[in-house]
């Protein structure tokens, strides 16, 4: 079979990879530069791709098209492919192909890579053969093509979800939903929800379904879907007959067909978003079988993700924060949520249509200074100038560091959560956050 894949990126190498391994022919075309590390891969492996270009007659031609998540299907080129007829799938679509591993998916506006980690650890610390994979980690096709694992933890979002076909994990995991990506979606909320509902679609009675029980958009949908999984949820709210939920003394409590009950304190991640992570992942582990001793175990030795309110250093007392993956509202909220007062906010980025009054009452109780970064910070003065005493703007992460450092006393948290993406000024959040690490490391 000709396999063109749209994309020279880690997916898009990994689904190379793959379909060479399995017999067909692939042809790799990036309308950018494809690093040159990707592109010795590709030489080496003896796979024909283009870069900075797309030759259309060649793709055209092609009997399956395997479409990077970053390409939106209003793009010229997706419209011919699909006026051809020809089907286009997601790398995490045809690496499912190839899979012989149980499969646990992982998808949320917010979570997913802490859960997706929480898993891995968990498993990986039972001494089971498992991978992560997907957006963490190597992409989940690259993997399947250097050999299959007996598990496979894959972090999913909603534009890979986007282009499946017959993807059927053996449990998924839905963290929360959350406004995130609308430009994408039309701007309409409900589209954005139904592609994160996609996880569940080919699901049948044998698998599991685990949900956010205290998610509003995930009960209101619910109503209106079937889905055929076993439905699991967990809640800081109610008490769950079968699932998981936080008890009268603050501690976790995961109860399965009403016979498992295990009671987790001192976890290793603190927050009230933490609490739903490791009932979430809890529950997918117990689901695998996994001992009680292991989980409890897991959960309170699993050290914090980069880059998602990881400490970084405390400098005469003042305690330096980088949340650079909260490229969300939601995922900002949980961050200044789970601090104490006197905090200093390093703040911007590409809006994706950013609703900040949200935010409004946290930045009121706990904000002393914002910190605005980014090409257009109006928006954010606009919105805190009457709650937040202080609004200043810096001409790039190490100004921001200093200025924030300035305005600190001992005692106060400077942390960088920038509620936006990264692309004005760096290449992705990752690259953010190491900026932010690497210029307060040297103040």
């Amino acid at each position: 079979m000709n396999i063109t894949v749209l994309g020279g990126g880690e997916s898009g190498i990994g689904a190379a990879l793959l379909a060479k391994a399995k017999g067909h022919i692939p042809f790799v075309s990036d309308f950018s530069k494809i690093d040159l590390a990707s592109a010795d891969i590709l030489s080496a492996q003896q796979i024909e791709f283009e870069q900075e270009q797309h030759t259309e007659e060649r793709i055209l031609s092609s009997d399956l098209i395997i479409k990077s998540p970053g390409i939106p299907d209003t793009a010229p080129l997706i419209q011919k492919i699909k006026k051809e007829k020809i089907q286009i799938i997601s790398e995490i679509e045809f690496a499912s192909w190839y899979c012989t591993g149980k499969i646990i998916a992982i998808t949320g506006s917010n979570g997913k890579t802490t859960v997706s980690s929480l898993i891995y650890h968990i498993v990986n610390k039972a001494g089971l053969n498992v991978a992560l994979v997907g957006n963490i980690g190597k992409s989940f096709a690259w993997s399947i093509a250097d050999g299959n694992h007996d598990y496979y933890v894959v972090e999913i979002s909603s534009f890979q979800l986007d282009d499946i076909k017959d993807f059927k994990p053996n449990i998924s995991i839905l963290t929360n939903i959350s406004p995130d990506h609308l430009d994408r979606y039309d701007y309409k909320m409900d589209n954005y929800v139904n592609s994160k509902f996609r996880i569940t679609e080919n699901q049948d009675s044998s698998d599991f379904f685990i949900y956010n029980h205290d998610d509003e958009y995930m009960a209101d949908k619910m109503k209106s879907i079937e889905i055929k999984a076993e439905k699991i949820g967990f809640s800081q709210e109610k008490i769950i007959d079968n699932g998981a939920y936080i008890n009268s003394d603050n501690k976790i409590e995961i109860h399965l067909n009403k016979q498992e009950k295990m009671s987790i304190n001192d976890l290793a991640l603190q927050g009230k978003h933490n609490q739903q992570n490791s009932m979430a992942a809890g529950l997918a582990a117990k689901l695998l079988g996994i001992r009680k001793e292991v989980i409890r175990e897991s959960l309170t030795d699993f050290e914090s993700i980069e880059h998602r309110l990881e400490p970084v250093l405390q400098i005469y007392g003042i305690q330096f924060i980088n949340d650079s993956k909260a490229t969300n509202i939601n995922s900002t909220w949980y961050a200044l949520d789970s601090l104490h007062e006197n905090v200093i906010w390093i703040l911007g980025g590409v809006d994706k249509g950013n609703d900040y009054s949200q935010l409004h009452a946290l930045a009121s109780e706990k904000v002393k200074a914002i910190v605005c970064i980014g090409d257009n910070t109006s928006k954010i003065h606009t919105e805190f100038e009457n709650i937040v005493p202080f609004i200043v703007d810096a001409a790039d992460i190490s100004e921001a560091v200093n200025i924030s450092y300035k305005l600190g006393d001992k005692g106060d948290t400077v942390i960088l959560s920038p509620a936006c993406a990264s692309f004005d000024w760096f290449e992705n959040y990752e690259d953010r956050g190491r900026q932010f690490k690497e210029a307060v490391r040297s103040l």
